[in-house]
């Protein structure tokens, strides 16, 4: 009897942590350092997705990604062009952000699952610029040049702000880290 009140106790409590996270997420992805004219932006806001994925694991990681995504789509003046882009570039683009769950209880699980997770979510927003954006060329990107390679182009377009971001979440992990280590490995969590 007590295992399964433990087991229940500990999924409301990840329950309650993703709510958390995932409105901070949202608060933060309106704090825009740049933004970019076709979507896209450089925003603290994947920061509390990543430390949850790594707190609670990849199913838990992959469903506050997803609900914020959903968020995304939602309030944050969804630029889109077609089912297609809503698809990748919400629905599916912040998901991908909960593979740092693959590294939930590691050392240092933080750093190798923020480069995971961003880096897959830059794969589906380059897939979508590829396949959905690639009506938009030949066109400029100010300092870069103008592209006429859907490639070359959704490369550059989504590495100009998936980059930045996440140097930026490792920053935010790297100050971190020290305060909250209990809490980046799970240790605090009756299990």
């Amino acid at each position: 009897m007590a295992n399964n009140s433990q087991r229940t106790h500990l999924r409301v409590q990840a329950l309650c942590e993703g709510a958390i996270m995932v409105a901070l997420a949202q608060a933060l992805s309106y704090v825009k350092f740049i933004e970019l004219p076709n979507g896209g932006s450089l925003t603290p806001a994947m920061f509390p997705i990543l430390f949850f994925a790594v707190r609670w694991g990849l199913r838990w990681g992959l469903g506050a990604g997803f609900v914020f995504g959903v968020l995304q789509l939602m309030f944050d003046n969804a630029y889109a062009w077609g089912w297609q882009s809503i698809l990748l570039d919400y629905l599916l683009a912040f998901t991908p952000l909960g593979l740092a769950g693959l590294f939930r209880g590691k050392s240092w699980g933080i750093f190798p699952g923020t480069v995971l997770g961003c880096a897959a979510r830059f794969v589906v927003h380059y897939i979508s610029g590829v396949t959905v954006y690639r009506i938009v060329v030949p066109t400029e990107i100010p300092g870069f040049g103008t592209f006429d390679n859907p490639v070359l182009y959704s490369l550059v377009y989504n590495g100009v702000y998936m980059l930045p971001n996440t140097l930026l979440a490792l920053a935010i992990a790297g100050i971190l880290y020290v305060p909250l280590k209990k809490y980046f490995a799970g240790s605090d969590l009756r299990r």
